[in-house]
């Protein structure tokens, strides 16, 4: 059951970031917000969120001491990318408007926190932002992008092998896909799979004739060849600076924008590569509003997705020049757990807190989040009951230190509805308090988490 399950706000406001997620933590790196200062020169900015206490850390600013020091840690920058291969991200390309485009390759170490520039060899991609990145095994592809010295959109494709840092110039076989900036490549299996992007109608020089290609085009690495894939009945809208991310084989896509049709985009399109097919995806639950360059990485099964930026409210769907920036962030789950669908059904029905302790009432300032307890329990449909009963069970088996499994949820059941209330009563904190307070960034910024009630 697919369903958008957490909404928080409060995070760190970025546009055109990039981000990896790593085990239950989610590193996000530069970006820009209108209304900052970029003029001045400064380090990239790296944000992590963790994905089991729902909070936003800063991580402090690298000391330099030497001038070749300085040159290890990246500047500040949007549209560059980030890939995760072994404990080390990989952050390449990307501008600034003071520097311009860039095309050093730099390391980050996910357990020191250190920045290094790792020594490279072969044939450098030129600088470039709005490209993609993706991993196969040890080797980060980049493909496209808006190369600054040719002043063109570029449909090379280079690879990076990390085992001895050099780069290397695919010649692909086969018809390639569109010279393009902000699409999405992301891997299955041995292909990459590129979708949407911005090209331009006579080739590879921006004209101002923008064209939003909506056909997939697959690379087999095995096999350096650019693959033909026959029309489909069905395809979603063309456009560009979407998310993209992989799960079960299928590839997913959200979001992102067509200067064309004038229109940002909140639609989730799945596209089956074994029958080359696109279904719409209709998510249970409110989802983030209609917007373009935001990040999203894949924890599990659950998708974490943050920031952005969509047209102003007064403005319409899709003024290209007065935009609001976002701070939010999103959880997409694919298989959300019984304990959550309760909550969600107790949230959704709105139900009275007055009988709670004072002091749990007292600690919990946010009425969206913490469910209310009815009087009498009695008027509640029976699937309600067991929903109080199972988040009974849940934070008591919490308390005890038992592990709980959904198999051993379904097969409890209460007989004593108002025995539940009193027991979950004073269990509340377990699974309510704690979720309300662990969403507390380090900047005493409340970034709550809401959780989608609408179905």
């Amino acid at each position: 059951m697919l369903r958008w399950a957490v909404h928080l706000e409060g995070g760190p406001r970025r546009v055109n970031h990039a981000a990896v997620a790593v085990g239950h933590k989610v590193y996000s790196f530069g970006g820009y917000c209108s209304g900052e200062d970029y003029e001045t020169l400064r380090q990239i900015d790296v944000h992590v969120f963790n994905a089991v206490s729902l909070r936003w850390i800063k991580l402090p600013p690298v000391w330099t001491n030497s001038r070749d020091h300085v040159r290890e840690v990246p500047y500040m920058r949007y549209g560059h990318s980030a890939v995760l291969i072994d404990d080390t991200v990989y952050i390449w390309g990307g501008r600034n408007d003071t520097e311009g485009a860039c095309n050093v390759l730099y390391a980050f170490d996910v357990n020191t926190h250190k920045w290094f520039t790792p020594k490279v060899s072969g044939m450098v991609p030129g600088a470039r932002d709005g490209h993609s990145a993706c991993v196969l095994g040890k080797s980060m592809f980049i493909f496209g992008g808006y190369e600054q010295l040719a002043d063109c959109f570029s449909n090379d494709i280079h690879k990076l092998d990390t085992t001895n840092m050099m780069w290397t110039l695919i010649s692909a076989k086969g018809t390639p896909a569109r010279w393009r900036d902000f699409h999405s490549a992301t891997i299955i299996g041995t292909k990459m799979y590129v979708f949407g992007g911005r090209a331009d109608r006579f080739g590879p020089f921006h004209s101002n004739n923008e064209i939003y290609c909506n056909r997939i085009k697959v690379f087999d690495t095995e096999t350096n060849s650019w693959l033909d894939s026959p029309p489909t009945p069905v395809l979603p809208e063309g456009r560009r600076s979407h998310s993209a991310f992989s799960y079960n084989g299928e590839l997913y896509v959200f979001g992102g924008y067509n200067a064309r049709l004038n229109r940002h985009f909140h639609d989730l399109w799945k596209f089956n590569p074994v029958s080359l097919s696109w279904r719409k995806i209709e998510p249970k639950g409110k989802g983030p509003c209609p917007r373009r360059r935001q990040c999203c990485c894949r924890v599990g099964d659950k998708i974490i997705l943050f920031g952005g930026t969509s047209p102003s409210p007064e403005e319409g769907m899709g003024d290209e020049f007065d935009l609001m920036d976002h701070s939010d962030l999103y959880i997409l789950d694919f298989s959300p757990s019984l304990k959550t669908l309760c909550k969600l059904a107790v949230i959704q029905y709105s139900l009275d807190q007055s009988c709670l302790p004072h002091d749990i009432r007292y600690c919990v300032p946010c009425r969206e989040v913490i469910p209310r307890v009815l009087p009498v329990l009695g008027v509640l449909q029976p699937w309600l009951r067991a929903a109080w009963g199972l988040l009974w069970h849940c934070a008591a088996s919490g308390r005890a230190g038992l592990e709980t499994t959904a198999e051993a949820d379904v097969q409890w059941s209460c007989s004593s509805p108002g025995h539940c209330v009193r027991a979950f009563s004073q269990c509340i904190p377990l699974v309510c308090y704690r979720w309300e307070l662990s969403a507390m960034t380090t900047n005493s910024t409340i970034s709550r988490p809401i959780v989608s009630s609408q179905g």
